[in-house]
């Protein structure tokens, strides 16, 4: 039994959890794997593809060359699939399932981080305007979508499909946002797939409810570090945040001699521990509540993986100022300004000159579509190296 009271399969899972034995499957059938259930075959296939090798040299908040020991965006993904494995694990959850979706939702992000989105995004509105075109170039860019592009088309790895091939699960927690406009198109694709939940409502599988929550503990908690560590905030400032002074005073009852480094590790340890079982704990009693008993149980009721309404309160208010004061710090909108210029000037400059794409994207008939999967693509170092060659101007000494 499991402690929400639900019947659990195998002695590990959850009734309510997601079942590898029963998937919604792939969209090419494959043959089983004889060692591995189905979203522990997505995690590795996640893990070796080459979008996920990119990640290493794409931006978190601080540009890869800032600094060697900054998060970027696989570091992060590595802290997101960490968190989510050990909330799935007590709530029995399928760990395997959290982990692949983990590893896998920022395959699509941009260089530069949202700041490269950004500019992405507008690049591709503002040729769809001046062309009057009506079809995908219009639809802007939006990193959840791209990263299901990448593991549904753009990686290049098996002889038979494009993409990974990965199993309907992965696949909708991958896809955790997406606008009407780009549901119904996917819709038409694929007829009940992973965007109907935003044209018709209801709610993906409990793992992916928690990977899209333990995303957000990830980021909030390692952007204080990396913000302290980069002297933009000080452990004094973030006292202004009254669920970091808290643990700050707890870690200082406790060790009355620590501080530093040490002080700030201490309090966001405390920190990220009390939030994990704050969504544990509210998260069961909902489940509880709910009287779910199946995946498509959960898919039809609204969303269970939650902070209590006072950890919710107090974490809106360490986001908001983290915005304020390290996300639209001078310093950062500063080097945030060039980067949106590295990608609107490739944009324009491949849309002008194909011919400077590889073969590959410069023969698309999609034109717009293949430069944005092109630049998307592209680590912080490479897109800064290309707009050097292409333009002569260093913007990052």
């Amino acid at each position: 039994m499991t402690s929400s009271g639900a019947v659990t399969r195998e002695g590990t899972l959850a009734r309510f959890a997601s079942d590898p034995k029963a998937s919604r499957g792939r969209r090419h059938p494959e043959p089983e794997a004889p060692t591995r259930t189905a979203f522990q075959r997505d995690r590795d296939r996640v893990i070796h593809s080459t979008a996920f090798r990119r990640l290493v040299y794409k931006t978190q908040v601080f540009l890869n060359h800032e600094g060697d020991l900054f998060r970027t965006r696989l570091t992060h993904s590595l802290e997101v699939a960490q968190l989510g494995r050990s909330i799935a694990r007590s709530l029995q959850l399928n760990e395997d399932l959290v982990e692949a979706i983990a590893l896998a939702h920022d395959l699509g992000h941009t260089p530069f981080g949202h700041a490269g989105q950004d500019a992405l995004n507008s690049s591709l509105k503002n040729f769809s305007e001046s062309a009057s075109l009506a079809g995908d170039e219009s639809l802007g860019f939006e990193h959840n979508l791209q990263s299901l592009r990448v593991v549904d088309a753009l990686e290049e790895r098996y002889p038979a499909f494009d993409g990974l091939n990965l199993c309907f699960e992965t696949r909708e927690g991958i896809l955790k946002h997406c606008s009407k406009v780009n549901a119904r198109r996917l819709e038409q694709q694929e007829p009940g797939g992973v965007a109907s939940r935003f044209l018709s409502g209801g709610s993906p599988s409990l793992e992916a409810q928690l990977c899209n929550l333990a995303d957000e503990i990830a980021y909030n908690a390692h952007d204080i570090d990396d913000g302290v560590r980069s002297g933009l905030l000080t452990i004094e400032q973030m006292d202004e945040v009254e669920l970091f002074r808290h643990y700050r005073e707890v870690a200082v009852r406790t060790h009355p001699t620590l501080q530093g480094r040490r002080l700030l590790f201490e309090t966001i340890r405390l920190m990220l521990s009390d939030q994990v079982y704050d969504v544990i704990a509210l998260t069961r009693s909902r489940i509880t509540a709910s009287g779910v008993d199946s995946p498509d149980a959960v898919r039809a009721s609204l969303p269970l993986v939650a902070f209590s309404d006072d950890m919710r309160e107090r974490s809106q208010a360490l986001k908001a100022f983290l915005f304020r004061n390290l996300y639209r710090h001078p310093q950062v909108t500063e080097t945030t300004a060039r980067a949106r210029r590295v990608v609107s000037d490739l944009f324009e400059r491949y849309m002008e000159t194909p011919q400077e794409l590889p073969e590959a994207h410069g023969n698309r008939r999609d034109l717009a579509r293949a430069v944005a999967d092109y630049i998307a693509g592209m680590t912080d170092r490479f897109a800064i190296r290309e707009h050097e060659r292409l333009f002569g101007a260093v913007l990052f000494p």
